[in-house]
């Protein structure tokens, strides 16, 4: 017999037992709802999270090369501000249902592409955090390996070379591979522990570069008037359209999985507050200081340096570049572990409950991460944001558009918490998959980047004319075209089975177990 289920005055669901469950092939303890009573996390656990997953260096990067590209640091500051506050209203829309029901991403997921089709969304963005992984492990290893260069001298900077790089980067690299996965081993209260005393010191590193350049640079009026080499016509607009899209992209694994974070809420207001006060305000100061910080480079060494541990490298001071380098490293383990290393880890969980745990997806992101080779992703700003960014940007757009429609429109918030982990029942569709679901994302992920490009006099993987041509437009709107692709073929698809469903929803509410009469949807 299925647990009940049990709706609480403050509208978080839970359910009265899991030991019906726990028989199924599709249930193992960490994607289990969290029960209520271990909801515990609150307003500043959700700042403290962002801030950590926001400072970091490919944050850094992200703005910098704005500037590299050939904007101003008011053009960047834009675009940036702008790109926030878009992703921001998807990746809250999604957070609703991790609060609610005290689930992760993955088995949220299988209310809208089955059971087993749920592995497809999960993969799809679990491999894609695996990428991230090794971009922020490969840029966590450099400021090591600088970090110990200044120190150690010129012996360990020219080190004998194996595959274009010296041996010591590389050594560097397993070693800041390896002390995140020791954490991650640990568990998810290992992780949040860590966020919770780094948070407030990750700023340190990127305040001493910002502080050392405007001494150098004479202030911030020399920053501040240098003009823009794209002006504020065509060139710039043809910039800023990808540009933004890239800004979205480099949330885009976040606004999916928030749930695998908001599962632990207190309530739906602390998690909403946490991410309001945390993501729009750690990214526009991070922001702020990398474009500040690369503008004043740009005038102190005559070329804008968007990667901030090379920067640092620049500087004289042997105190400052130890200072900043620390400050760094824990802010790039900090951004990690808890971006790319915890939902990956439910993912492949999910794929394979009874035999992968949380720590031993963690393991698996991991390699995956360096087999995906990340110091070529990060060689150029124009395969850091026209590539990788806006093409992943635009197929992760397909599946936030799927769970939003679904969620949000068909099932109105209401989910059948015992079904997502029962075989044959609710969310079995046809054999464990909703092909709606599947035929919406790949729909709406062709019209995002099967015109993906590559711009004339840059580098990168894709023809000039675009992969599919007359789609080439909609390639710089990646993801607002996966997205609103995703969001419309999912409802036009599932619309007639709709009246059916309200049917069955209606027959079944009598038995739904409930714990207050003032008991609300939250």
């Amino acid at each position: 017999m299925a647990p009940s289920q049990i709706t609480h005055p403050d509208g978080r669901v839970d359910l009265s037992d899991t030991a019906p469950l726990r028989g199924s092939r599709f249930f193992n303890d960490e994607l289990a709802p969290v029960p209520v009573e271990k909801r515990t996390w609150n307003t500043y656990n959700y700042f403290a999270l962002w801030m950590g997953m926001a400072h970091n260096i490919p944050s850094y990067a992200l703005a910098a090369s704005l500037i590299a590209l050939g904007m101003n640091w008011l053009q960047a500051l834009i675009t940036i501000t702008l790109g926030n506050l878009i992703v921001l209203i998807p990746m809250l829309l999604n957070s609703h249902a991790g609060t609610k029901y005290g689930i992760p991403f993955p088995v949220f997921a299988r209310a809208f592409y089955g059971i087993r089709g749920a592995n497809f969304a999960a993969l799809l963005r679990a491999f894609i955090a695996c990428g991230w992984f090794g971009i922020q492990t490969w840029v966590g290893g450099e400021a090591i390996y600088i970090l110990i260069g200044k120190l150690a001298g010129n012996g360990w900077r020219h080190a004998s070379e194996v595959g274009g790089q010296p041996w010591t980067l590389w050594l560097s690299f397993g070693v800041f591979w390896i002390v995140q996965l020791l954490i991650i081993w640990r568990g998810m209260d290992a992780v949040r522990r860590f966020e919770n005393w780094t948070a407030p010191l990750v700023s340190v590193g990127f305040l001493i570069l910002l502080g050392y350049v405007l001494v150098k640079a004479g202030g911030l009026g020399p920053i501040l008037s240098e003009p823009s080499k794209l002006g504020w016509s065509g060139d710039f607009w043809k910039v800023f359209a990808p540009s933004l899209m890239a800004m979205i992209a480099f949330w885009s694994t976040l606004s999916l999985n928030m749930p695998d974070f908001t599962r632990f809420g207190g309530s739906q207001a602390k998690q909403v507050r946490g991410q309001l006060l945390g993501l729009p305000t750690t990214m526009t100061f991070i922001a702020v200081v990398a474009i500040l910080t690369t503008s004043g480079g740009q005038l102190l060494y005559g070329e804008a340096i968007w990667d901030p541990a090379q920067l640092a490298d620049r500087f004289t001071s042997p105190v400052l570049v130890v200072v900043a380098l620390i400050a760094l490293v824990l802010a790039t383990i900090s951004a990690n572990l808890a971006a790319n290393v915890v939902s990956p880890s439910y993912d492949f969980s999910n794929a394979f409950p009874k035999r992968v745990t949380f720590a031993l997806g963690g393991l698996i992101t991991g390699v995956i991460g360096v087999a995906i080779q990340p110091w070529r992703l990060y060689s150029d700003p124009s395969i850091y944001i026209f590539a990788w960014l806006g093409f992943y940007g635009g197929i992760l757009g397909a599946v936030a558009g799927v769970l939003v429609a679904g969620y949000w429109v068909r099932r109105r918030r209401t989910l059948d918490l015992a079904g997502l982990y029962t075989e044959g029942g609710r969310y079995w569709f046809r054999a464990g998959w909703s092909w709606q679901a599947l035929v919406a994302t790949i729909v709406g992920a062709v019209l995002a980047v099967g015109g993906a490009y590559t711009a004339p006099g840059s580098a990168g993987p894709f023809p000039a004319d675009g992969l599919i041509p007359f789609l080439k437009p909609l390639y710089d709107y990646s993801w607002v075209a996966g997205l609103a692709g995703g969001f419309v073929v999912y409802l036009v698809l599932t619309l007639p089975g709709r009246a059916a469903e309200e049917k069955e929803e209606v027959s079944e509410q009598p038995g739904q177990g409930r714990l207050g009469a003032a008991a609300v949807d939250g």
